[in-house]
């Protein structure tokens, strides 16, 4: 039985990545020698950095005077890391999900946060809007994508403060004009590698102003100076994501994974919609994901949740239970995911009503 793999992280990672790296672990570039094993300063790893570096850039169309590199501590740390280094005094927060606001709890370490809005009184089910921001913000922070609730801000905003985006779960799904935000930065699990190295894109001119000593580890300076290569970089994860990279390059680029995103999207979407026992928990349809797409049942099959989930995984549908916190289904549709599989979903859905509406 095929097994179609929906879940929403660590997740479906390109067949070419899985195969490749694994190649690697056992053989790296020819030298009889492990990649977990190898100096990460050996001109076969240094080679390899350099081309997801230079990658990123083409894909993301990142223009001059902005710097990528990949660092450990997962987005979390990035928390703190991006206060240290751009908040001098306030800075503004959009809460949109659990990710958001704990970006902008550690904001709260280093001066004033401003909550411009959120949407937690309705379990963070849509994207607010009509709020203002401060014009004397340091920056702005937004989470593009909200894995656990299946929303997503799918527009670069126009913003009159430097705009700051937690990208973890959509990078890489659909064009972004980088010259729009000051700092970029995600986990890599989602749409790029395994867990354990995280991507940052941040605009030169901002470091270096902060009256504050930042500790050096937590100083993007130090990463960029070190060219990623302070220390030593989680050499496993890096190599995926070039395998990741120059697989998204062969599709087609970034436009070519939106396309394809957005045609997997309504094979779902279209089949929650029209299937009397199911609905999705997305208010507005302009705030849906297109990463992960969360639905429940309908109030008059609410009983058959828990048969709807194992006549799914009898059919091979992997990590569709719902985030424990909101409960459902969630299908994570990241750039991997073969339309297959999606389609492979919606037909279970179907077969599903086939038994119990009469």
């Amino acid at each position: 039985m095929k097994v179609h793999n929906f879940s929403a992280g660590p997740s479906i990672l390109p067949d070419s990545t899985v195969e490749n790296t694994a190649a690697a672990i056992k053989n790296f570039a020819g030298t009889s020698l492990s990649l977990m094993e190898v100096s990460h300063r050996s001109k076969e790893f240094v080679a390899v950095m350099d081309e997801a570096i230079a990658l990123f850039k083409e894909l993301l169309n990142i223009p001059a005077g902005y710097s990528v590199m990949f660092v450990g501590g997962g987005a979390s740390t990035q928390f703190c890391m991006i206060p240290y280094n751009l908040m001098a005094k306030k800075s503004a927060y959009l809460n949109t999900g659990a990710w958001a606001n704990k970006a902008q709890k550690e904001a709260k370490l280093f001066g004033e946060v401003v909550e411009v809005a959120s949407s937690k009184e309705t379990v963070y089910n849509y994207i607010p809007k009509g709020y203002e921001i401060p014009a004397d913000a340091d920056y702005f922070h937004i989470t593009t994508n909200n894995t656990i609730y299946g929303t997503e801000i799918k527009h670069d905003m126009d913003v009159n403060v430097p705009l700051v985006a937690d990208m973890s779960s959509d990078i890489f799904s659909r064009p972004v004009d980088v010259s729009k935000y000051a700092l970029i930065y995600g986990g890599a699990q989602k749409n790029l590698a395994p867990a354990g190295v995280t991507f940052v894109i941040v605009k030169d001119e901002l470091l270096g102003k902060m009256d504050r000593q930042i500790p050096t580890m937590l100083d993007y300076r130090t990463h960029i100076k070190g060219e990623s290569m302070f220390n030593t970089p989680p050499v496993v994860p890096v190599f995926a994501a070039l395998q990741t990279l120059r697989w998204i390059k062969e599709m087609g680029g970034v436009s070519a994974m939106q396309k394809m995103n957005e045609d997997k999207a309504a094979v779902l979407y279209n089949e929650i919609d029209r299937n009397p026992m199911f609905k999705g928990t997305v208010i507005n349809e302009e705030d849906r994901s297109l990463m992960n797409i969360c639905f429940v049942m309908t109030d008059e099959y609410k009983e058959l949740e828990k048969d709807f989930f194992e006549f799914a995984t009898s059919k091979g549908m992997s990590g569709i239970k719902g985030h424990r916190s909101v409960g459902g289904f969630r299908a994570s549709t990241y750039n991997a995911l073969p339309k297959a599989s999606v389609q492979a979903l919606a037909d279970c859905m179907k077969e599903f009503e086939t038994m119990h509406v009469k």
